[in-house]
């Protein structure tokens, strides 16, 4: 137990120091992409504020610093980070911090459902052309799985909306509640009834790189020699699949899976327009679209630690599904 603890300790002490130094370069990079943007935020912010004078305008330029030179402007940004300030969104008026806790429950709750579909599907539709290769099945869902590779997530989610919501009338055309309802009367069931569109477009989206990763490390595994002689002794397909396939290749998904979090994060951007669904991919589409600098660096960082995260739960899983990589760790 105690080996165990020191190895967790050390996994835990080494990836805390990459994501301290991931989260820094990141922070550096979207500071100076967005101090490049040709949008003025101070515009951005007067836009609906009526006439403003000139004497006014800059001293709202002086309170933001937007005449200080970038490195002074970042370093004190990175001042107040460090001390949980995240700034005040000037789209909505209100701390980033808040915006951001309210809408990571919608983006998780839109991802982890799309995640687990698309893990689920696209695993077992991976051994199931694994052990039909080159027959009916395996053609024909191998050709779905690169007709929806190519399909772009905006597209997907349109005309999903199109034929579910507006044509057959089976699911909303948006948002996570019904509107007019307050969040307190909103049962589980509502919500889960508006966030099927969305997820279904996300993991529709996810599942064909699992499944078609997952058939050719399976075809992988049955030709190999031990599995050839597992064959001549008279065991069946689906025995050597639960005996010998299943191990070999749970890992490999596990770790693509876990790697997809980037992308859920990346097409949530554009599920979520398309469906009006609150989330951090919409407040992030908004922030960038009303030069709102202090959300939408908040929200860089955040998805950056939430990609990490997700990269760290698939290593501290790698020892639970493969023993001998415990042991290599320790």
């Amino acid at each position: 137990m105690k080996g165990a603890g020191k190895r967790l300790c050390r996994i835990l002490l080494t990836y805390g120091a990459r994501i301290i130094t991931l989260l820094l370069a990141v922070s550096v990079i979207a500071f100076a992409l967005v101090s490049l943007s040709p949008v003025d935020p101070v515009q951005q912010y007067l836009l609906g504020a009526g006439p403003v004078s000139e004497e006014q305008r800059a001293e709202i330029e002086d309170y933001w610093g937007v005449n200080d030179p970038p490195v002074e402007r970042y370093l004190s940004w990175l001042s107040a980070l460090l001390h949980g300030d995240f700034g005040t969104s000037l789209l909505y008026r209100r701390p980033v911090i808040d915006i951001i806790g309210e809408r990571f429950l919608n983006s998780l709750a839109l991802m982890l459902c799309s995640w687990l579909l698309s893990g689920v599907i696209g695993f077992a539709l991976g051994c199931l052309m694994g052990m039909t290769r080159d027959r009916l099945a395996d053609r024909i869902i191998k050709k779905i799985c690169y007709l929806l590779t190519s399909i772009p997530t905006f597209w997907l989610g349109l005309l999903l909306l199109l034929v579910f919501a507006v044509w057959l009338g089976w699911f909303p055309i948006g948002f996570s509640t019904p509107i007019g309802m307050l969040n307190s009367e909103v049962s589980v069931w509502q919500r889960l009834y508006h966030l099927f569109l969305p997820a279904l477009t996300l993991s529709l989206m996810s599942f064909a790189n699992i499944a078609l990763h997952t058939r050719q490390k399976l075809i992988d595994v049955m030709e190999s020699e031990y599995v050839l002689f597992a064959r001549a002794r008279g065991e069946g397909s689906w025995s050597l699949l639960r005996r010998h396939g299943l191990r070999n290749i749970l890992l490999p998904a596990l770790t693509l899976q876990f790697a997809s979090f980037s992308e859920l994060f990346g097409g949530s951007v554009l599920a979520e327009n398309v469906f009006s669904y609150p989330g951090l991919g919409s407040a992030v589409s908004e922030a960038g679209l009303n030069s709102d600098v202090p959300l939408l660096l908040g929200v860089t960082l955040f998805s950056a630690l939430f990609v990490c995260a997700g990269n760290l739960i698939a290593n501290l899983l790698y020892g639970v599904v493969d023993p001998q990589i415990r042991e290599v760790k320790g």
